[in-house]
């Protein structure tokens, strides 16, 4: 269709002076489709050289971790086999967490991270972890000099788990002695300063099933740049010798204890003084039962600056009176059947996970109320020690999906215990 200016005239419009008549074409032709065209299908297409290594990577790094938020070697070790291109980046992720039980492990370890080489190398540096097993009764332990060297071929290595057991002795008039009363050598001064010439760890799990409560002292004294420290088994306890020496200068900000025996306050007043000057400490977790008096000297040096407190159970007055004396807390987790409801009622109104054990006997009202009443809170997680729960859980499932807070149900205390230490 052509339109000419001389035609605007018809439309009662007139033509400037100054206009210079010129002609405008619109060609509004429809142009036909090519015989046999079809439309392409929008579905993704997957490219002729396969996914690109970016996305494989990222789900290699989403998908690498098992319920108990552990790499799942399994798997790790079907990717590495799945393509070449594949291989290295999968054995990068495995040797995240590398475990040392014996000799045997330990020279295969040095073998794959040899720093002559550009392989080994990477896979030293991608170590985070180390789990170590100090045995002597094994056929072939690992020594504490190959212990030690591990660790030195590890620079970017930021957390050990360490378990140290007692030379088996024969039964004496018929009974063997105990895991924590068997006897273990300190380190020795050439390994204590080998591990200092490695890197600054900063989570140290130390379990230590013998005599020797001196080991925790030497290990403290290596790692002054601890941020995370969890104590199992034999009690440290506070030596004439160690009460010459100053306080332990780290500032923790967790802290895990699952001794036999509870700790004397004199050792606890000594490992954390110097957390105590800097409230530094965040998060308290105790798995045994503690007497009112620790947990009382706990909650007046760190209670202000609290964040999270792990008890066993909390059932008698004198501990609910120390938590409700924490009043940052910010998450708080018991695990057995019955918790006082003064406990649930009185928690700070920031608190956001809250963690609980019960069965058909416990009542969950105040729990309701909580969830109903709470802007803040996340998440609950709930492990139904026995029996039918189903009537006491609906109220609470009710209420938590109307306000979006996160209910978790576990019936193994080992999964709820993965759950709420992520």
């Amino acid at each position: 269709m052509n339109v000419g200016l001389p035609y605007l005239a018809r439309f009662g419009l007139s033509r400037s002076p100054k206009a210079v008549p010129e002609e405008v074409s619109f060609n509004l032709a429809v142009m036909g489709s090519p015989r046999g065209f079809c439309m392409a299908s929008a579905s993704p297409r997957v490219p002729i050289s396969g996914i690109p290594l970016e996305i494989v990577l990222h789900i290699l790094e989403l998908a690498h971790l098992n319920d108990n938020h552990e790499p799942d070697t399994q798997l790790l070790a079907s990717f590495s086999l799945t393509c070449r291109s594949w291989s290295f980046h999968a054995q990068k992720l495995l040797f995240g967490r590398v475990r040392l039980h014996s000799e045997d492990a330990y020279e295969s370890f040095t073998f794959a991270v040899d720093r002559s080489t550009t392989r080994g190398i990477a896979l030293g540096d991608a170590v985070r972890q180390l789990i170590v097993v100090l045995d002597d009764n094994q056929p072939t332990p690992l020594e504490r000099v190959s212990f030690a060297r591990a660790i030195t071929l590890c620079p970017n290595l930021s957390e050990i788990d360490l378990s140290i057991y007692g030379l088996n002795e024969p039964a004496r008039n018929g009974q063997v002695a105990e895991r924590v009363q068997r006897s273990a050598p300190p380190f020795a001064e050439h390994v204590i300063d080998l591990i200092r010439t490695g890197p600054a760890v900063s989570r140290l799990h130390f379990s230590n099933w013998s005599d020797n409560d001196d080991l925790i002292v030497q290990l403290l004294a290596v790692w002054p740049s601890l941020k995370s420290l969890s104590i199992t088994g034999k009690t440290p306890h506070l030596s004439p010798a160690l009460k010459r020496r100053p306080c332990y200068p780290g500032t923790l900000e967790k802290l895990r204890m699952n001794c036999q025996v509870e700790p004397s306050l004199d050792f606890l007043g000594w490992l954390l003084h110097a957390s105590a000057d800097a409230n530094s400490l965040r998060g308290i977790e105790l798995n045994r039962e503690p007497s009112f008096h620790l947990l009382d000297f706990l909650v007046q040096h760190h209670g202000e600056q609290l964040h999270a407190l792990s008890l066993p159970s909390c059932t008698t007055h004198k501990h609910a009176h120390a938590v409700i004396r924490c009043r940052a807390l910010r998450e708080f987790r018991t695990e057995r059947a019955w918790t006082l409801p003064t406990v649930i009622r009185r928690l700070p109104e920031h608190v956001k996970h809250l963690a609980f054990g019960m069965d058909p006997s416990t009542p969950l009202q105040h729990v309701v109320e909580l969830v109903n009443t709470n802007d803040e809170l996340e998440s609950v997680t709930v492990n139904v020690w026995r029996g039918d729960c189903e009537r006491q859980l609906g109220a609470l499932k009710m209420a938590c999906a109307f306000r979006g807070v996160e209910l978790r149900i576990t019936r193994d205390i080992c999964l709820h215990r993965a759950l709420v230490r992520r």
